[in-house]
């Protein structure tokens, strides 16, 4: 995991870890953690945002489609960023899969202004939530399994919700992972890239 590719200065690419849920063979459910190739292209006009879903190998949900395009502005609102000249192509590379849900919409959202300001996100750390209008972290559910998903695939660093799903009940750390609560884009992104959060000047006219 980790960056996958560089071109261009105004073309980056970054596989992510994302965590999720699905079912074993028994319909018991289980943790996850699967990869997302992430593409921004810093464009020469400021047409407007354009973010492609590629639907091959798999694809994402129309539900997810939706709360990723939310995440991507809500944290570009948070940073005063404007995203008028940015082409965004995200693709899930497994054959027949299809990605559901919200919690995935955090780390994309955060991955993508990162490359958008020349940051990447560290290759082994995760964020699992969505994001708010107000550029807060919001729960989800299902953190104890995808922390266990996580420790599996030797993560470093988890972070998760300060606002916890109340349906989750009480989870266990693995040995040896690092999970951090983090309520604001700001603290997600300063501990996913090393890096300070962009805060672009508001400009009064």
């Amino acid at each position: 995991m980790g960056v996958w590719a560089q071109g261009p200065q105004d073309l980056r690419v970054q596989l992510i870890p994302i965590l999720a849920t699905t079912f074993d063979q028994g319909e018991q459910p289980i943790g996850v953690v699967a990869e997302l190739e992430v593409t921004v292209e810093d464009r020469h006009d400021d047409k407007g945002m354009s973010v492609r879903f590629q639907s091959q190998p798999g694809r994402f949900s129309r539900r997810a489609q939706v709360a990723v395009v939310g995440a991507i502005l809500d944290v570009a609102r948070a940073a005063n960023m404007s995203t008028d000249s940015l082409t965004i192509s995200l693709k899930v590379p497994y054959r027949g899969v299809t990605v559901y849900g919200t919690s995935l919409s955090a780390m994309v959202g955060l991955t993508v202004i990162a490359l958008a300001h020349g940051d990447f996100v560290k290759p082994d750390r995760v964020v699992t939530g969505t994001i708010t209008r107000d550029g807060h972290i919001g729960p989800v559910s299902g953190i104890g399994l995808k922390l266990q998903a996580a420790s599996i695939k030797e993560l470093h660093l988890v972070l998760v919700p300060e606002e916890y799903d109340t349906a989750d009940g009480d989870w266990e750390v693995p040995f040896m992972l690092h999970v951090s609560p983090v309520g604001t884009v700001r603290r997600a992104y300063q501990a996913l890239t090393d890096s300070e959060f962009p805060q672009v000047p508001l400009t009064h006219f």
